[in-house]
């Protein structure tokens, strides 16, 4: 006898119509969806600030490559100043190579998609590369200011300056650890933390709504209001001494000597074969060293501008937001987002920035980025050394110098006594 099969329970449903019947709708997945669609997907404008931060990462990571370089390959770059620079340079590649990337994609997708530890390791390591800027800028201008203002006082070496390097590094490492501690990444929508990164945040926990107030005014004053004010005291100091007045050591006596009208010079008998006289070798050798600490001291001035401008904007919205809880319950989302994100570009853009300058401004290095790249690009001319020329070269140019300025000297000595008034604007 066949078993009898129990009768399951009386549903109304049969089992194929079960089979295809569609599954109910995931509305969480066309949450997301919709979400990306509208509101995470970059807008028209957003196309633009991406191709602006495309710009700035190519122009900042080649150009500061390529300052470093210029120091390292020449030994007659490698000055105190330039040591410096190269520290710069060295704080902006590390800030575009690590923190530009993700801080385009949070100000795109206002989400946080690289994990706790990565909250932690990039803020900290932004805090870092400004710290690390502000000091160095402030060891330029110092230094500076003691060559020029005060020469007899601070004797500046390259081992002084490689070790106040270490001691800005060092420094920055150290005092930007609180950065680092409060950060945490935490999800707008917990319900869908486990199913997606978007909607994630990074930012700062404190145990008391006092502290980020604390912290955020001492990180300005310390980092922005303070440095900035030290170090137009020292450059307004310095374009008095350069502009103003005669730099400590120069002789104004033998600037008023070679003022004289140019028949008394004709009347000293010298031939055109002789060499110039000491008193003209040593107007000339102060000629060139003024207009050489003006041509440095106007650089420095411009990266240092450029430095205020474009962290002026972050510095007083960080402001409003750590110490006077801003921007919180803002009306206006649209135009509040829009000021954060051109304020995080604008400092990304100071370190493309600098390179520039130093082109424009420094004739130096403009010499050796021509150089570097007649060697990438064949169709801009013979591929030039990087390197400085030799001894032998060097020999060989000063002796050539040295026939052709015999036949000329009187003729050179005449020009500068009857245009000493112009050397020196």
């Amino acid at each position: 006898m066949e078993p009898s099969a129990t009768p399951g329970p009386q549903t109304g449903i049969s089992t194929e119509d079960r089979e295809r019947s569609p599954e109910p709708p995931d509305y969480e997945d066309e949450f997301l969806r919709y979400l990306w669609r509208d509101y995470l997907y970059p807008k028209q404008y957003e196309w633009v600030l991406i191709a602006a931060y495309v710009a700035v990462f190519f122009v900042a990571l080649v150009g500061n490559t390529l300052v470093c370089l210029a120091v390292w390959r020449n030994h007659h770059m490698r000055t105190v100043t330039n040591y410096f620079i190269v520290n710069l340079s060295l704080a902006d590649v590390l800030v575009t190579a690590i923190c530009l990337p993700a801080s385009l994609l949070v100000d795109i997708t206002e989400s946080w998609l690289f994990g706790h530890a990565l909250c932690k390791v990039i803020p900290y390591l932004q805090a870092v590369s400004v710290s690390v800027a502000v000091l160095t800028l402030s060891f330029i201008a110092l230094d500076r200011w003691y060559a020029i203002c005060h020469p007899l006082l601070f004797k500046s070496t390259a081992r002084r300056a490689r070790g106040s390097i270490l001691g800005i590094w060092a420094v920055s490492l150290a005092i930007m650890v609180p950065q680092a501690a409060v950060m945490e990444c935490s999800s707008v929508l917990p319900e869908l933390a486990n199913r997606t990164r978007l909607f994630s945040v990074c930012d700062e926990r404190w145990a008391d709504d006092l502290y980020p107030k604390i912290y955020h005014s001492c990180f300005f004053i310390v980092t922005y209001l303070a440095p900035l004010g030290l170090m137009a005291m020292a450059y307004f100091q310095i374009f008095r001494k350069l502009w103003g007045r005669q730099i400590p050591g120069t002789t104004s006596a033998l600037v008023r000597n070679w003022k004289r009208p140019s028949v008394q010079l004709e009347d000293q008998g010298q031939g055109l074969g002789a060499e110039p006289q000491p008193r003209a070798r040593a107007f000339l050798a102060e000629v060139k060293q003024m207009r050489a600490r003006r041509k440095t001291a106007k650089m420095l001035m411009v990266v240092l501008l450029v430095f205020a401008l474009c962290y002026l904007p972050i510095s007083v919205l960080n402001v409003l937001k750590r110490v006077f809880g801003m921007f919180h319950q803002a009306s206006d989302r649209e135009a509040v987002y829009a000021c954060f994100t051109f304020s995080h570009w604008l400092v990304y853009a100071n370190s493309a920035a600098n390179p520039i300058i130093y082109n424009f401004l420094s004739g130096k290095f403009r010499e050796q980025f021509k150089a570097a790249f007649s060697c990438c690009l064949p169709g801009l001319g013979p591929c030039a050394s990087l390197k400085a020329p030799s001894p032998r070269s060097s020999a060989s140019h000063k002796s050539l110098s040295l026939q052709s300025r015999c036949s000329v000297s009187k003729v050179s000595e005449h020009v500068l006594l009857t245009s000493v008034t112009t050397v020196l604007p």
